[in-house]
């Protein structure tokens, strides 16, 4: 059996009926492989491509839920911790003076002052301030005294029975004058003490409004 070469330049394109069978069948293998990749770069690679995307999106989710999850673990702790800092907090706190014992502390550091050697020019205490957790009330002061009198009211202020801290504000420390031993201490410090109960809720409410 004889195999008949076709030429397909001699084809009549317009009229493709007339093609011979193999051409004809050929024809059709080319149509359907050219519908098929048309249909994959159509639709397969986009949907591909929405794949990928999806995984991507779910990577990203997935890191994000390990953070959350990562941080939901040490909530518990992070609250335990808080709470132990509060208590904390509340007993250094109560180791300042209360209301009732600021009037005589103020006197007992200025009576220590003097006891110490130490001119009290100007000793005057000035309103007091309330915060949030306590309150704090400045001192105008004028002392004069020597450079191991101030040492000796220092160490004086730090053996009472109460906690007292005073920070020092605009305070300037000079000697007297020539020939004078003697420094003064002049300026402002402020001194502490905690708030009780209904007093550290009204300066809460009074911050909150100021807010």
């Amino acid at each position: 059996m004889s195999s008949q070469k076709i030429d397909i330049r001699n084809l009549d394109y317009k009229n493709s009926g007339s093609w011979p069978v193999q051409v004809k069948i050929g024809a059709c293998v080319l149509l359907v492989a050219l519908i098929v990749g048309l249909a994959w770069y159509l639709f397969v690679r986009e949907t591909r491509e929405l794949i990928a995307g999806a995984e991507s999106t779910e990577a990203a989710l997935l890191t994000e839920f390990t953070g959350k999850q990562g941080r939901a673990a040490n909530l518990e702790p992070l609250k335990q911790q808080l709470a132990q800092m509060e208590v904390m907090l509340q007993q250094m706190l109560r180791q300042l003076p209360s209301k009732n014992e600021m009037p005589d502390l103020i006197v007992d550091v200025s009576q220590t002052a003097l006891a110490s050697g130490i001119n009290n020019e100007l000793f005057q205490p000035g309103a007091e301030t309330a915060l949030q957790f306590y309150a704090e009330k400045p001192i105008a002061l004028r002392m004069v005294g020597t450079y191991h009198q101030f040492g000796a009211f220092v160490s004086g202020v730090a053996s009472l029975p109460r906690v007292v801290i005073m920070t020092m504000h605009d305070i300037s420390l000079a000697p007297r004058g020539k020939g004078d031993d003697t420094l003064v201490l002049e300026g402002t410090v402020k001194t502490y003490r905690y708030l009780d109960e209904e007093e550290a809720a009204a300066a809460e409410i009074v911050t909150e409004e100021a807010l």
